[in-house]
């Protein structure tokens, strides 16, 4: 009876793990929220670490958060380094491209509470009087998430935070 239950838990466990080896190698987790204002009032928020206290969801997370800010004042080669509690955790990321009203795409790299190397770029589309902000992180999944993606949701977890940061967006410029 013993070795039956063994044999059909070891079944069980090889059938997650082979499962969990067969979800895609990569993930993308995107928001977009309509703003009443011209990408021209928007993108500053964005493209200035300086500025995303205003907005980031992120800057809340540990009010003793270490933020060390380098590299260009804002734009390309602009710098946001921060180490903080469980919840900030530890990393750095870079302004790697800035097309004035348009995009900004971040290299993010996690250090604590684990390593991850991601892309995240923010898309401004005009459209009237009402401008169209594309919040998106890409990266690539080690077998460890993929495993853990059995069981929560990434995209509803991260895409949370940015569905709140486009929301403090929105209030932040539109008038």
């Amino acid at each position: 009876m013993l070795s039956t239950i063994l044999i059909t838990l070891m079944i069980i466990i090889a059938a997650v793990l082979i499962y969990a080896a067969t979800r895609p190698n990569d993930f993308v987790t995107a928001r977009t929220a309509s703003i009443k204002a011209a990408p021209e009032a928007i993108f500053p928020l964005i493209n200035d670490f300086k500025r995303w206290p205003e907005w980031s969801p992120y800057e809340k997370l540990d009010p003793e958060m270490k933020r060390t800010l380098s590299g260009t004042d804002a734009g390309k080669g602009a710098a946001y380094a921060w180490e903080g509690n469980a919840k900030a955790g530890k990393g750095r990321m870079e302004i790697v491209n800035s097309v004035p009203s348009s995009l900004v795409s971040l290299k993010l790299d996690f250090e604590k509470p684990f390593r991850a190397n991601n892309s995240v770029d923010f898309t401004l589309k005009p459209s009237g009087d009402t401008t169209a902000v594309t919040w998106a992180m890409r990266g690539s999944r080690p077998f460890i998430a993929k495993l853990m993606g059995l069981f929560m949701n990434f995209d509803k977890l991260i895409g949370k935070d940015f569905e709140a940061g486009l929301a403090n967006l929105k209030r932040a410029t539109e008038r």
